[in-house]
C-alpha cells in the first residue's frame, strides 16, 4: 500500500449532482473530458474544449467542477468505477476463478477496444496528479486480492500472496489491452484469452511426458 495520503472517495467537486438531470450533465462533461484529454492531452486540452464537447455553457461547468485538474481527478475516479463494473458484469456467473479471469480479461480487451482514450487518460494523470493516479491502481489491487483470498478459501486457487498476484495480473492484463486492445488486433480476443487461460492453469514450466518416470 502507498504511503502517499489517499483522497476519499466521497470528495467531489463544487457542484455534486442532486438531481438525475444534473447527474446526466455531469457524465456528459467527464465523457467530453476523457476525449479532450485523450486526443489533444491534458495540457492542450482547454476547457473551452471540454464545455464544446458536452454541449454546455462554461458556467455549467463550473457548477460541477472547480477546474481542469479537478475535472481530471474526478475523470480517473470515474473510469475506475465503469471498469470495475464492466468487469464484474462480465464475470459475474464464473464457474470459478480461473473461469472469471478468462471472462474478465475478454471483457477488459474489448472494453480498451470501445474507450481507446483510457490509457492516455491515465498516463496524463501520473504526471498532473499522482495521487490520482496510485489510487486508481491501489484501488484495482484492494478488490482483486480479495476476490483472490475469497478464490483461495473456496478452494479453487492454492495459497499465496494474494496482493502480488493481484498486481501481476493486473499488469497483464495492463499490457495485453495496450497491445490487443489499442495498439494492433492482429490476434484476436478468444486468442488471447486462450493463451493467457492456458497459461495461468498450467503455468510455464514443462509438463512432464507421460514416458517420464516417476
Amino acid at each position: 500500500m502507498s504511503s502517499t495520503p489517499q483522497r476519499k472517495a466521497t470528495d467531489a467537486g463544487p457542484g455534486t449532482p442532486k438531481t438525475a438531470r444534473g447527474a446526466r450533465t455531469r457524465a456528459r462533461i467527464l465523457k467530453a473530458a476523457e476525449e479532450a484529454f485523450g486526443t489533444l492531452g491534458y495540457y492542450r486540452a482547454g476547457i473551452t474544449d471540454i464545455t464544446r464537447g458536452a454541449g454546455v455553457a462554461q458556467g455549467t461547468f463550473y457548477c460541477y467542477f472547480t477546474g481542469k485538474e479537478e475535472t481530471l481527478r474526478e475523470l480517473v475516479r470515474d473510469m475506475g468505477h465503469k471498469v470495475r463494473a464492466h468487469l464484474a458484469r462480465h464475470v459475474d456467473g464464473a464457474q470459478d476463478r480461473l473461469d472469471a479471469e478468462a471472462r474478465g480479461l475478454r471483457a477488459f480487451l474489448g472494453y480498451v477496444t470501445e474507450n481507446p482514450w483510457m490509457y492516455r487518460v491515465l498516463q496524463e494523470a501520473q504526471f498532473v496528479d499522482e495521487e490520482i493516479y496510485q489510487e486508481y491502481y491501489e484501488a484495482f489491487g484492494d478488490a482483486y486480492a480479495t476476490l483472490l483470498a475469497d478464490a483461495v478459501s473456496r478452494g479453487e486457487v492454492r495459497p499465496g500472496d494474494n496482493r502480488v498476484r493481484a498486481w501481476a495480473l493486473m499488469g497483464m492484463s495492463h499490457f495485453l489491452g495496450m497491445r490487443y486492445g489499442l495498439w494492433q488486433s492482429d490476434v484476436s480476443p478468444d486468442d488471447v484469452v486462450a493463451a493467457v487461460d492456458d497459461m495461468l492453469r498450467l503455468g510455464l514450466a514443462p509438463q512432464p511426458r507421460s514416458d517420464d518416470k516417476p
